[in-house]
């Protein structure tokens, strides 16, 4: 008889179909399978069955980069595609010291290894460099200024080629190296005394047979290995030559953050004569370590191996330069590319770049500048990238839930319980992240199924932008939310938190007025608690409803009730699910999140006519100013400035600061023509 087809491999269904089979056979018609040693033998085929098909399932899935689970699989699967998956990296730091007191020496010369112990969270970590660093001595004095120093410990291994073995093979012995710290140097022998510095190469590009190049590869074990070229592509080893290979291996991210440093390194002048470290003064600190990771997951192999195949290490469109940075730069946890013809007016030949860092709110200045150099190498001619900094667009709820005290007294644990809830949700992949989309049914529904005593909830959302003031300065600016306003009210659909400025006595606070269905005007005011708002200027700026775009006029905000010279304004978007336009990060602010548990007295049986039945509004109260839950500002109010005005932009959706005499164009989708860091929003 034929065999039936399997659509389980479980080891009962396997037992089954076996059994099956054998009572079709007219010998084993009213046989006893369960009560004979017969079962045994049926117990041990499906167990063998079992272990083929699992194996055969593990192996199948390991061919294949999607399915794959192993990492040595997943890395030689990337490497069939050209991809050479990121190593960790070295926490860096940037110190400066000099060394006085200097007689007869010409110059000095910083060794590689190891040169200074860093602190940082009551953990101290050891800082190298890869290579020598000299510099010259004036008036007996040598300064070391801005040295870039890197976490971990300095190691160098050597190899002698032997070209009578078959298939040598050059493997780094450590695991954790930081692969950007590899320096390989070449020797004719071991008697020779100069040496010939091979370069890494991510691809053949450009490479001849002459070339002094190698390439890199992870193979198991987080392990690396060099390979050399066979003088077609690279130049060949010859017999003898010395392989002398130092790399720096470090503990990845635990290295950040670290600020104060003491040297420990080893410094010798011209003659290689060692320096007394008595001469040698503090170290001091440029930037305190940053920039650690681990070695690249699984999962971001997975996502960036057929992206780099795709776009060829070139950078063309928006998407190329996405996955690009992700893999010259391993601290991105999200990135932003649109080119500058999608702005208005258009700004031809740029690509604008907004990236997350994964430890950070925001990329250093000296990051920019080493990423936009990198990126060169990437870019097609004529493009120039342009790194902007993030927008935050905050996402905050106002949530009622009801609950049946009946099922459960205890509201203060439910709070809790929604708390981790909505928690855990603003950790997840909707959200943090550009193109991230808060998605309101999923927030609803994990409310409701946190416990069978939440009977309902009404909750509402409002979003948030910061404005980062210019202090003291005459200046305007732009805050665009990449979404719908909601208008329910005549006034006060937008609220802010409070600041002061030049020739108001007082706090002062901004909202709107509703003029059409498209438009409104902003204006500011000031207000006592349980009084009435009292207007002192009505047309401060305006607002584009539709597009989700606030202009205030010139005003010099002198200081910020919150901290950091910031104004939180709120909005009330069109629509619950919020969405991240362009370089406009999700955010989702648990912080100025409110919980409000009510008892659901209808649901309990306390009260079934509904008489005593707590109702909340599913529209906003209207508020007069912002509550805010954000740290407040310790200092006064500052003097008004008397310094000269300067005009100053910034980018695309985010906030910009002009003097009264500079000119801005702005498009309907909230575009500026001109970019600047200086007053920002964030």
């Amino acid at each position: 008889m034929a065999f039936g087809q399997y659509v389980n491999l479980d080891f009962d269904q396997i037992k089954s179909s076996i059994r099956d089979y054998l009572r079709a056979n007219t010998n084993f018609t009213d046989y006893d399978f369960e009560g004979s040693n017969l079962s045994i033998i049926i117990d041990a085929l499906a167990y063998n069955t079992y272990t083929t098909a699992y194996n055969t399932n593990m192996a199948a899935n390991e061919c294949f980069l999607d399915s794959a689970t192993l990492r040595e699989n997943v890395v030689a699967l990337a490497r069939n595609i050209g991809y050479v998956p990121r190593s960790r990296r070295s926490a860096r730091a940037k110190v400066s010291f000099i060394v006085s007191g200097l007689l007869e020496t010409s110059t000095l010369t910083l060794n590689s290894g190891i040169v200074c112990n860093g602190s940082g969270e009551n953990t101290n970590y050891i800082f190298c460099i890869p290579e020598d660093i000299t510099v010259p001595v004036t008036n007996g004095v040598a300064e070391f200024s801005n040295i870039e120093i890197y976490e971990g410990a300095f190691i160098t291994q050597s190899f002698t080629v032997d070209t009578s073995l078959f298939n040598q093979k050059f493997v780094l012995d450590n695991s954790f190296i930081d692969t950007s710290t590899i320096k390989v140097k070449i020797k004719p022998d071991s008697t020779a005394t100069s040496s010939v510095t091979y370069q890494q190469i991510d691809n053949i590009i450009g490479i001849t047979s002459t070339s002094a190049s190698y390439l890199l590869q992870e193979i198991e074990d987080e392990r690396y290995e060099l390979i050399f070229g066979d003088n077609v592509i690279a130049k060949k080893l010859s017999n003898g030559n010395v392989v002398t290979v130092s790399y720096i291996v470090t503990d990845g991210r635990e290295g950040n953050g670290a600020s104060e440093f003491s040297f420990v390194g080893n410094i010798t002048n011209q003659d290689g004569g060692s320096i007394n470290p008595s001469l040698i003064g503090l170290v001091s600190t440029e930037e305190k370590s940053r920039d650690g990771d681990e070695i690249e997951s699984i999962s971001s192999i997975k996502y960036y191996a057929p992206r780099i195949y795709s776009s060829q290490y070139r950078a063309v469109t928006s998407s190329d330069y996405e996955s690009v940075l992700g893999y010259i730069y391993p601290n991105v946890e999200s990135v932003s590319a649109f080119g500058g013809e999608e702005m208005s007016p258009p700004r031809f030949g740029k690509v604008f770049i907004s990236v997350k860092p994964r430890n950070g709110d925001f990329l250093s200045d000296e990051t920019k500048r080493e990423l936009v150099q990198k990126l060169k190498n990437y870019a097609v001619a004529g493009i120039v990238p342009e790194f902007i900094d993030l927008k935050y667009l905050y996402v905050e709820l106002q949530t009622n839930p009801y609950y049946n005290p009946s099922l459960n007294d205890d509201s203060e644990n439910l709070k809790t319980g929604v708390s981790n809830a909505l928690t855990q949700y603003s950790r997840s992949i909707d959200v943090n992240k550009f193109g991230g989309r808060f998605k309101y049914s999923k927030a609803v529904s994990l409310i409701d199924s946190i416990d069978s005593s939440i009977t309902s909830n009404i909750t509402l959302v409002t979003i948030r932008r910061n404005l980062k003031a210019v202090v003291g300065q005459f200046a305007q600016y732009e805050v665009c939310y990449g979404n719908m306003f909601h208008t329910q009210e005549s006034s006060y659909n937008i609220v802010s938190t409070g600041f002061t400025i030049e020739g108001v006595t007082g706090t002062v606070y901004l909202a709107d007025e509703v003029i059409n269905r498209e438009k409104g005007r902003i204006f500011f005011f000031t207000y006592t608690e349980g009084g009435t708002p009292n207007i002192i200027k009505k047309n401060a700026g305006t607002v584009d409803y539709i597009h989700g775009e606030i202009l205030i006029d010139t005003v010099n905000i002198l200081s910020t009730v919150i901290a950091n010279n910031v104004v939180e304004i709120q909005a009330i978007p069109h629509s619950n699910d919020i969405v991240g336009l362009r370089d406009l990060y999700v955010k989702f602010d648990m912080k100025n999140t409110t919980i409000n548990m009510i008892q659901d007295l209808i649901a309990s049986g306390e009260n079934t006519s509904g008489s005593r039945f707590v109702h909340t509004h599913s529209y906003y109260t209207p508020t007069y100013t912002r509550k805010s839950n954000s740290p407040v500002t310790t200092g006064s109010a500052l003097l008004p400035s008397t310094a000269s005005s300067t005009a100053t932009t910034t980018t695309s959706g985010g906030t910009y600061a002009t003097s009264t005499t500079a000119s801005s164009s702005t498009s309907s989708s909230g575009s500026s023509s001109s970019s600047s860091s200086s007053g920002g929003g964030y």
